[in-house]
């Protein structure tokens, strides 16, 4: 059968550690099957070429943390995960969590079902790693734009189907209910990573927390307590740990320049995920429209509730990393792991996130000044803003 390859050349390659300078990267099917110096290779028979001159290449971009988009919600709508999935990559996203926020359990159970089920005969897009449920262990004196009717205390006959198998990768719950600590190491046995988040808990409760197996934290500063120097809770119990991952929303709105800057500071590329928190205002014009059952009004800047609750973004991969550059004053070189290998590590992704040989062929094409140019997701171009950057070689394929 005959695959297709791809040969980007005359790119800058962002690694973790280093950038390879006007280097080549091929790609063979849904697989990375090498990088070459620009020039010193062969020309790969048969390939289509993407000359990629200017432009960085980054591992794809992965955001743990999606409500929706392009008009749809994911908790009211689960069977609509597929059709957001198909529009993320024109702001360089390669893969995401579909979340669920707090909704009756029976929401829960519909996109464990459409996960199951998977996508439609010819889906392409930016590919979903599984399921996010936030929710519903949240504490309700930190629920934000969660419905309260729906929010319940920790119970493990409610969670039977969670599983990584059903397509659950990642829960947030308030550490400081009771049950927490039981759900959080039985979530944990089954493989799926949790996360704290909507909670009031103290530093003591966090760790302890963490210790049962809490590997990260949702939305830093975010419903959470506020960072006190003498009742550090969550938030300093997640920015003191080295070995804690902690979501940020860098839209400027959720969390203030300075706080930005200090997450940056505190935790680096190593510990800091950058999400959007995106909801079904994503890529449309301003108006009405539902997070979960709750009407959430966009003003083309921010999402709120009636009270005037943050209740998601609209906010885009591209846009995040190009705010915390300017927050930050730390190049783009530095920043990339931010939206690649850090959240691939918090699910232990060991194809996604980096560019070597063997490595899933995920990549964002895009300018030193952070615009997306070219979205590549398994082996598949999915979009581009520059058509006239490809060409195909008319000698023959690979024939394996």
């Amino acid at each position: 059968m005959a695959i297709e390859l791809i040969a980007i050349r005359r790119c800058d390659v962002l690694t973790r550690h280093q950038t390879l300078r006007q280097a080549e990267v091929w790609i063979q099917g849904d697989k990375i099957i090498g990088i070459y110096p620009f020039g010193q290779v062969t020309q790969p028979l048969g390939a289509r070429v993407i000359d990629a001159k200017g432009l960085l290449v980054s591992p794809g971009w992965i955001d743990l943390q999606v409500n929706g988009g392009f008009g749809r919600d994911f908790t009211q709508d689960p069977g609509t995960i597929w059709e957001v999935a198909a529009e993320l990559p024109r702001f360089g996203t390669t893969s995401f969590l579909p979340t669920i926020v707090t909704s009756p359990l029976s929401v829960f159970e519909r996109a464990i079902e459409v996960w199951v089920k998977g996508p439609p005969a010819g889906w392409q897009g930016a590919e979903p790693l599984g399921l996010h449920f936030e929710g519903p262990f949240l504490n309700l004196g930190k629920k934000g734009a969660h419905n309260p009717a729906y929010l319940r205390q920790p119970d493990l006959k409610q969670i039977d189907h969670w599983t990584v198998e059903n397509g659950v990768r990642l829960v947030t719950l308030a550490p400081e209910l009771p049950g927490a600590l039981e759900m959080i190491k039985e979530l944990r046995r089954r493989g799926i990573v949790v996360s704290a988040g909507h909670t009031l808990a103290s530093y003591e409760e966090a760790v302890a927390g963490f210790e049962a197996g809490i590997t990260c934290g949702t939305h830093l500063y975010n419903a959470m307590p506020a960072l006190e120097h003498r009742a550090p809770g969550l938030t300093g119990a997640l920015l003191a740990n080295p070995q804690m991952v902690v979501g940020l929303i860098a839209d400027g709105i959720h969390v203030h320049p300075a706080m930005l800057k200090l997450a940056w500071q505190s935790k680096g590329s190593k510990g800091l995920s950058l999400v959007t928190d995106a909801m079904a205002a994503l890529g449309m014009p301003p108006g009405v429209y539902n997070l979960g059952d709750q009407e959430v009004t966009v003003d083309g800047a921010t999402a709120r509730l009636s009270d005037g609750t943050l209740a998601g973004s609209i906010l885009t991969q591209d846009a995040a990393l190009r705010n915390l550059m300017e927050v930050s004053g730390v190049g783009i070189v530095d920043l990339v792991p931010t939206l690649s290998a850090t959240p691939a590590g918090v699910l232990n992704l060991q194809n996604k996130g980096v560019i070597r040989p063997g490595a899933d062929a995920d990549l964002t094409l895009l300018t030193p000044q952070g615009q997306v140019v070219m979205t590549i997701a398994r082996g598949r171009i999915v979009y581009n803003n520059e058509p006239d950057r490809i060409r195909l070689e008319q000698i023959r394929h690979l024939d394996l």
